[in-house]
């Protein structure tokens, strides 16, 4: 099996991810054993931004933002989908930026800060991604 970022690279369809990981220095802390929960943002969830808004971020001056909003992204611990619909409806979850994300439900649907989780518990060495079909922003930025 591969590590966070190894299926991040093979699916294809996490290249603005991946950049964003690469720019705030952030590979090597998920290629770390962890476990971690990632609720991976695909391409077209960040093309859902305002125009502008990934290459502001890339920016070098902006790095700390960039390393705030990828690990809002990020939950401490292996999450599978089915211990993630344990949670109350509302529940807030604690993210390695700090902030908590909230999580709801919606049916069978789960939510992360109103981000819709699409596909879940793809699994890697040192842990678990759910993909989200939008970015999430920590309410500090």
């Amino acid at each position: 099996m591969a590590d966070i970022v190894e299926i991040a690279v093979q699916a294809g369809n996490f290249k603005t991810l991946v950049a964003a990981l690469q720019a705030a220095d952030l590979v090597d802390a998920l290629k770390q054993p962890g476990p971690f929960t990632v609720f991976a943002p695909t391409d077209d969830a960040f093309a859902k931004l305002p125009a502008g808004t990934i290459d502001d971020l890339l920016k070098p001056e902006n790095k700390d933002k960039l390393v705030k909003v990828l690990t809002y992204h990020v939950v401490e611990g292996k999450h599978m989908c089915a211990d993630v619909k344990q949670l109350p409806d509302g529940a807030k979850v604690p993210t390695l930026s700090g902030e908590s994300i909230t999580v709801t439900f919606k049916g069978d649907d789960v939510f992360v800060d109103g981000a819709k989780v699409v596909s879940v518990d793809i699994e890697a060495d040192n842990g678990v991604i759910h993909v989200i079909d939008a970015v999430i922003l920590p309410p500090s930025l």
